[in-house]
């Protein structure tokens, strides 16, 4: 049995063997996505071509769908300590399913709130990782990690937003603003909600401009990581990449293909950004 164990949503885009190297547990649990009547279970073995494909065929109603308690309750085990990190509650009711899990869990479990997704969700991972190799106690980690969520940063372009629109995640006003007037605008993760920043006619700009909102709230970057997701766009992700790497001191920047529930929500060449 490991010490600790580490459990995530795969709102995260991590795959289960994120952590093979360590003596920490890990374990992903997958949200679902539902393609007019046909079930994508977000794990390992997901085809993310055959989701993509069956998306942009669909004529009947999408969804998606949170882990059970039960997924949760069976994650838990395995380890005297577990911190689970899920995307954000006003998105999705992974939070709610993983905490009720942890009222039942015969074992310590602190469940941790992103208040974003994607490599927002891998960035507290990783933190986790740290302060487990400092050698704090779990109680200790739960107060230094509650701290650290707080400074988590998510910028985002998406090219279409009709996911996001019909599964109440975002305003009708903003899919106005992406789609009919063909604008690009550059989003935020705020508090856990979907915020508007700036209403931008083209791609090129938009990806300009959210590099230049990384610099606006003065926040030291030389000891942060900064995670550039996309949903097959490995080129202007890149691109984005390169940017950021060259107007901002982070200590690494990394490219990272989403899975199967950001790519269901951010759709084609999607871009987020988290630091």
């Amino acid at each position: 049995m490991n010490k600790f164990k580490i459990v995530v949503d795969s709102a995260s885009d991590l795959t289960n063997d994120y952590l093979k190297d360590t003596d920490i547990g890990f374990e992903v649990c997958p949200l679902t996505i539902t393609v007019g009547g046909v079930e994508f279970v977000d794990d390992d073995a997901l085809k993310l071509e055959t989701l993509m494909n069956s998306l942009k065929n669909a004529n009947a109603k999408t969804s998606s769908s949170c882990p059970s308690p039960g997924v949760f309750l069976n994650a838990y085990e395995g380890a005297e300590y577990v911190f689970c990190v899920t995307l954000s509650s006003k998105l999705s009711g992974s939070f709610n399913s993983a905490f009720l899990a942890s009222t039942m869990a015969s074992n310590k479990v602190h469940v941790i709130d992103s208040k974003l997704v994607s490599g927002a969700e891998r960035l507290i991972v990783d933190q986790l990782v740290g302060l487990i190799n400092e050698g704090l106690s779990y109680e200790e980690i739960v107060t230094a990690i509650d701290k650290k969520v707080k400074d988590q940063k998510l910028l985002f372009v998406l090219q279409k937003f009709d996911n996001l629109v019909r599964n109440g995640r975002m305003s009708k006003i903003a899919k106005s603003i992406a789609s009919f007037l063909n604008i690009k605008p550059l989003c935020a993760g705020q508090d856990g909600e979907i915020k508007v920043l700036a209403k931008i006619r083209t791609l090129k700009v938009a990806l300009h401009t959210l590099v230049e909102n990384i610099g606006k709230d003065k926040t030291p970057l030389a000891d942060k990581t900064c995670v550039v997701s996309h949903c097959d766009d490995e080129k202007t992700a890149s691109f984005l990449a390169g940017l950021i790497r060259k107007f901002y001191p982070f200590k690494e920047v990394i490219v990272s293909k989403m899975r199967g529930l950001t790519s269901y929500y951010a759709l084609e060449k999607g871009i987020i950004v988290s630091y």
